[in-house]
């Protein structure tokens, strides 16, 4: 358990927070969700002692043990795996260096045995003998093998490093754990296994994740950090999103009888009682449910890009076709020998290694040239592309927003449209004037969107255009691409956004070879675990 009262922080004339009091409650796992900017990270850091409040305070029950995802990625590189991970629990740590010092010293006086039998006995309630195995067993889960358990940190990839420093904080059973970003640099198998090992965690869990489908899957409440105050949800972040819409709209429509609201409401709860994403306590979040009234539902200050893809022409039938193409960087074959084509009604989710799929990403539009075969575009097919590495889009001018978006219009369109555009692209104001390449990640990726709907393709190429986004530009795109009448080929790491838009699967295997299926996402996992079972 953790209580935060009247915590406060401001940096300036900014109010990052003011007179927050939640209390977070094991066997609970807390989204906290919030603009960017908002403080999320800075709220883990207060919660953690990293930052200390300037007003309030936060307190912990007696001999809780907190436990945080490491975010340096250096700090242990003279340490081998698993002594990493073990050091999660710093007392175990602790009293394991007093021991094994004293059982180094070679004169061994009555004092140290004293102390040592002591020693021992700490190190035994801290379940200091299963230490290693339990370690072992985290590290595996995420994908980290015996081969690398005593290797330094120091000679891991990064990524590796990252499910190391995860499983650090996991370590130990922790009675209070504070995950920040933590399914960043994971693969899908590693990202089930953590969602498995926190659906079935019993304390208290507090995470920020851009990851919809993950905090579906293991949030039980939505702590929304907006207006500087926190505002506690019982269930996962699609009933939040999906509340804060319905109390926008009903705001909005101020004439709407109160009956008709309450009765929308009651249908809106009992669907998502009905879904609720922890079986084990699922009867009790829909008790909690039952009990929301209409004025627990409140609007949201979130602002969410307009993003809508309109095709300038209706595609014709022959749409793509790929013979015989094959590709290699640095004398690696990425992929060899493959054949598809691609039908109008086609969402077509890539996946396999991020360098195969941008090689083919870029093929396809003319960026790279393959080793061999050929790429043929429908002649009603006009084609947009989001390049994963969008940077070159943006150095070397001055120029204002306004005048870097005009350069991609197909129209001479006026200044007044273009600002209207940008606009809804939440560049308003004086924002219009900003030289393009003071951007930060996420809003030069909101100007390569503008640029594709601008172009009014009826074929869009997208490489990892979730990368850099808030949630809510996230949300905006995923709902943008749904609607998007066109054929669509992209990349994504982002299990909800791969779900709700792919009809098609492309898998590009190790053997350069490709895995081509008319499915969903859910429904291509479930293919291949039954086929792992043959």
């Amino acid at each position: 358990m953790i209580q935060v009262s009247n915590v406060g922080l401001r940096y300036g004339d900014r109010k990052l927070f003011d007179d927050v009091n939640i209390k977070f409650t094991p066997g609970n796992c807390y989204g906290l969700i919030g603009a960017n900017g908002a403080g999320k990270s800075t709220f883990l850091k207060i919660l953690s002692g990293d930052i200390e409040a300037q007003d309030g305070h936060v307190s912990m029950g007696k001999d809780e043990r907190l436990s945080v995802l490491k975010q340096n990625h250096f700090e242990y590189d003279e340490f081998n795996v698993l002594d990493t991970v073990v050091m999660g629990n710093k007392r175990l740590w602790e009293v394991k260096a007093e021991k094994d010092a004293i059982y180094a010293k070679e004169e061994f006086s009555d004092e140290d045995g004293m102390r040592a039998a002591e020693l021992e006995g700490e190190f035994a309630d801290l379940n200091g003998w299963e230490a290693e195995s339990e370690a072992a067993t985290l590290l595996n889960g995420l994908g980290i093998g015996d081969d690398l358990h005593y290797m330094l940190m120091a000679d891991l990839e990064g990524s590796d490093k990252v499910k190391v420093l995860l499983a650090q904080a996991l370590f130990g059973k922790p009675d209070v754990l504070l995950l920040d970003e933590p399914t960043n640099h994971l693969d899908l198998k590693a990202i089930q296994w953590l969602e498995e090992f926190l659906i079935n965690f019993e304390n208290t869990v507090i995470v920020v994740s851009h990851d919809r489908h993950f905090l579906n899957k293991v949030c039980t409440h939505i702590a929304d950090l907006d207006f500087s105050k926190i505002q506690l949800y019982v269930g996962n972040y699609d009933f939040w999103y999906e509340s804060s819409q319905l109390a926008q709209k009903m705001m909005s429509d101020q004439n709407k009888k109160k009956e008709e609201k309450i009765k929308e409401l009651q249908a809106f709860v009992a669907r998502f009682s009905a879904n609720a994403s922890k079986s084990s306590q699922a009867t009790s979040r829909k008790k909690m449910l039952d009990k929301i009234e209409l004025d627990d539902i409140k609007p949201s200050s979130r602002k969410y890009p307009f993003i809508n893809f309109q095709t300038g022409r209706e595609i014709g039938n022959d749409v793509l076709t790929v013979d015989g193409l094959t590709a290699s960087h640095e004398g690696e074959t990425l992929f060899k020998d493959i054949r598809f084509s691609m039908n109008k009604e086609d969402k077509i989710i890539l996946i396999g290694s991020p360098q195969a799929k941008t090689a083919l990403l870029d093929i396809l539009m003319e960026e790279k040239e393959a080793d061999a075969g050929t790429v043929k575009w429908g002649v009603t097919t006009s084609q947009s592309y989001f390049e994963n590495d969008h940077d070159k889009f943006f150095g070397g001018t001055e120029k204002s927003l306004v005048d870097w978006l005009r350069q991609y219009s197909p129209d001479d369109e006026t200044e007044s449209f273009l600002r209207g555009f940008l606009g809804r692209m939440l560049f308003s104001g004086e924002e219009v004037k900003k030289s393009p390449s003071v951007l930060s990640g996420g809003e030069k990726v909101r100007c390569m969107l503008s640029k594709m709907m601008l172009a009014t393709a009826n074929v869009i190429l997208l490489d990892e255009p979730t990368n850099h986004l808030d949630l809510e530009s996230i949300q905006a795109l995923n709902e943008g691409l749904i609607r998007f009448k066109g054929a669509m080929i992209f990349t994504s790491h982002d299990h909800q956004f791969i779900q709700t838009i792919a009809n098609r699967v492309i898998e590009i295997r190790e053997d350069g070879s490709i895995l081509d299926k008319q499915l969903t996402y859910d429904e291509f996992l479930e293919w291949k675990d039954k086929e792992k079972l043959k």
